[in-house]
């Protein structure tokens, strides 16, 4: 039984997580999707919990999305109701498709592509599995990351994955830039057609984004929505209107260590636990009932508060920090502390922190 806290026994720096918040997070996207018509699929890089994991199944989600093979390992190995997974990452090399392989005995598996050469080795290594893989092509809609440039080439990618042996053709992924909805459903909607005019059945259309999050719709071409940081909600989030601070589930605990001058103060988190993402913002993270403070500068282990007038702040004070970006956050601690039903905190492991194999 994990040792249960208050939150003036937590050690510092910290990073809490409210349930309560959390769990209203989930059923707010779950009924959205619901009313839209749309599958839901989360993302689980920002908690890397098997029982956020859970709660989000149980909600009515169809499965999980996860980045890396040993994400979706620490899931299936977390809780036995996470039996359905895409994993949204091109596999390469034989021990990762070997670990695949064996991944795929014990749960409903799909895997995305971009190339023929990925392709490939996903079929060498299911040739002569007892179930083929499900591929689906992974669509460059506009970020520039990853992903087929053109709906012809979806199509020729996806024809080619048909041919290969141990693999079946699932459908269609894509991960658009923030406001870049409409532009993927152009892409997405000429890929399906020129897929289904060469004679394959286009299963799953899948999108993400929690930035896009309530305009999610199928607009009769997306199936399903991967949404990851909106289970958490963070600062860059706000910044956009997404969500308020009341949403933001995550929250990093700190205690200030220094105020070596009256609008300066030093807090014990510093890049180790804050991180050093910015996603466009200034500043490190919002100081909660300190609208005047701004964390502008982070060391490894220092995180610097000034303020235009009296910083207000005294040795041994703690504060709660909203930070830039949850999910980076999220992998940088062994345990987060969750708030429960009944206020006090409880250790969580992170399951899936530091999985990037």
């Amino acid at each position: 039984m994990a040792s249960i806290l208050t939150r003036d026994d937590i050690e510092t720096p910290a990073v809490l997580v409210d349930l309560a918040i959390a769990a209203r997070n989930i059923r707010r996207f779950q009924d959205h999707a619901d009313a839209a018509g749309l599958k839901a699929r989360p993302h689980i890089k920002t908690h890397k919990l098997p029982h956020l994991a859970r709660l989000q199944i149980e909600a009515g989600a169809v499965g999980i999305t996860c980045q890396k093979v040993s994400e979706a390992e620490a899931m299936a190995d977390g809780d036995p109701a996470i039996t359905n997974i895409l994993i949204t990452y091109n596999i390469v090399g034989t021990a990762k498709l070997a670990r695949l392989q064996r991944l795929a005995e014990r749960v409903k598996l799909a895997v995305v592509a971009d190339s023929e050469a990925v392709a490939g080795g996903l079929s060498a290594a299911f040739a002569d599995a007892a179930a083929p893989l499900t591929v689906l092509v992974e669509c460059d809609t506009g970020a520039r990351r990853c992903g087929v440039t053109s709906p012809e080439a979806a199509r020729d990618l996806a024809l080619a994955i048909d041919r290969l042996p141990g693999l079946v053709f699932g459908g269609l992924m894509t991960y658009p830039p923030a406001g870049g909805a409409a532009d993927a459903h152009v892409f997405l909607k000429s890929a399906k057609g020129s897929i289904e005019a060469a004679g394959l059945a286009v299963q799953i259309v899948t999108s993400g984004g929690t930035p896009d999050i309530w305009q999610a719709k199928t607009d009769g071409v997306v199936s399903e929505y991967r949404p990851g940081t909106y289970v958490y909600n963070d600062r860059s989030l706000v910044a956009r209107g997404v969500a308020g601070l009341e949403d933001c589930a995550l929250t990093v605990l700190a205690t200030v260590v220094s105020v070596p001058g009256p609008d300066r103060a030093i807090v014990d988190a510093g890049s180790k636990i804050l991180t050093s993402d910015l996603l466009g913002l200034s500043g490190h993270g919002t100081v909660l009932g300190h609208p005047e403070i701004i964390i502008d500068q982070l060391s490894e282990e220092h995180g610097r508060l000034v303020s235009k007038g009296p910083i207000g702040l005294s040795v041994g004070d703690r504060i709660s920090i909203v930070p830039n970006h949850a999910c980076v956050v999220t992998n940088m601690v062994d345990v987060v502390q969750v708030k429960m039903e009944n206020g006090r905190y409880e250790p969580w492991p992170v399951a899936a922190r530091g999985c990037v194999t």
